[in-house]
Order: structure tokens, then C-alpha cells, then sequence
């Protein structure tokens, strides 16, 4: 677990990341403290309306958390293909939340149904792999902003991999569960905390 204060830490990076790049125009990857390998996501969100604007990070420890978080902030600024890359003038119109992952863990079920109670709304985020083609991972915060239940979110799981609806049931398909810690600005570069979903 992270301290509150870890979290600040790595919400001023990622919005320091982006607005280097701007002054540079080249990413350079910050000396920092964080070492320890871990999963993260950087997500930008309009401000005060909160559309998301960008959202990319890894959902597997495979980088130190520092350089995963540097490297997730540039690509949801500007490589994120839903969204144009980032313009200088939306620095002060944009919110940084950052999502410290733990190490996705396989739910193993004999009959896909038993999803439904396996997965806690508010608590696990998932990831969907189907073949090497299709693989999708929702953040655990995501039912919540929209209301779903367990099913839903699976459908919708099912889409971000490209998949059918359904596709959740089929016995070949795997799916991973994590949990997140979330540390966001409140206002464009302004006091940032730590939420519960």
C-alpha cells in the first residue's frame, strides 16, 4: 500500500511529465523514488465537467512504478486513439488521476456464472484475455461512474477486448481481477487526494 503521501507524489509527476514535454518537446524520464515494480494507469479527465480525455497506463508489474507512471502519463496524453493529443492550453483545463494497480490474479471458476459473485463492484478492477488477439482491463472505479452491476460491467469488459457481449462465459475465456489505489487532483493542478470508490 501506498501512503497519501506516496500518492501526491506520483500525481505531480505524471502532470510534471506532461508539461516538460510541452516546454521540450521530448520525453525524458525523471530520476525518482519509486523502484518497486507495479501496475499503474494515468487517466486525464476534462475539468469541471470530468469527460475523460485520456487513459493508458500497464496493468501488469512489469516497470518500476516511477517509470511506468512517466511513461503512461505521455502515452494518455498523446497516444491514447480515442482522443487527439493533448494541447498545451488544456494544462489548465485538465484533472490527473493516477491508479496504483496490485498484481492481476486469475478467478478460477467451474462455470462462468460464478463470476457474478466472485467480482465486487467498487473493490476489483478486470482484466479479459480470449486468444492472443483480444485482451481488455477496465479500472475497478469504471461500474461505479456508470451504475452497473457485475454483469454489465462483464459486458462491457467484453467490448473494450473487441468481443461479444457474451463472450465472458465461454469456458476458454480467462479473467483477472485487481485492485486499485486512486489519487487525483481535485482542480487543474490543485489539491489532489486520495478517494475511495
Amino acid at each position: 500500500m501506498l501512503s497519501e503521501e506516496d500518492g501526491k507524489k506520483l500525481v505531480k509527476l505524471a502532470r510534471q511529465t506532461v508539461e516538460d514535454y510541452f516546454k521540450t518537446k521530448r520525453f525524458v524520464l525523471k530520476k525518482d523514488e519509486f523502484k518497486e515494480k507495479r501496475g499503474v494507469f494515468v487517466s486525464i479527465h476534462s475539468f469541471p465537467d470530468h469527460e475523460l480525455r485520456g487513459c493508458i497506463g500497464y496493468p501488469d508489474p512489469v516497470l518500476p512504478l516511477g517509470e511506468a507512471l512517466q511513461r503512461a502519463a505521455i502515452s494518455a496524453a498523446f497516444e491514447d486513439s480515442r482522443f487527439p493529443p493533448l494541447v498545451e492550453s488544456e494544462l489548465k483545463k485538465i484533472v490527473f488521476e493516477v491508479s496504483v494497480l496490485t498484481e492481476p490474479e486469475l478467478i478460477v471458476v467451474k462455470n462462468p456464472r460464478e463470476y457474478l459473485r466472485k467480482i465486487k463492484i467498487g473493490k476489483d478492477g478486470l482484466i479479459i484475455e480470449h486468444d492472443i488477439l483480444h485482451r481488455g482491463l477496465l479500472l475497478p472505479q469504471v461500474p461505479t461512474q456508470y451504475n452497473w452491476d457485475v454483469e454489465i460491467f462483464l459486458e462491457h469488459l467484453c467490448m473494450k477486448a473487441g468481443l461479444m457481449v457474451d463472450m465472458w462465459l465461454d469456458p476458454k475465456t480467462k479473467i483477472y481481477k485487481f485492485q486499485a489505489q486512486l489519487f487525483k487532483e481535485k482542480t487543474p493542478n490543485g489539491e489532489i487526494i486520495q478517494f475511495n470508490i
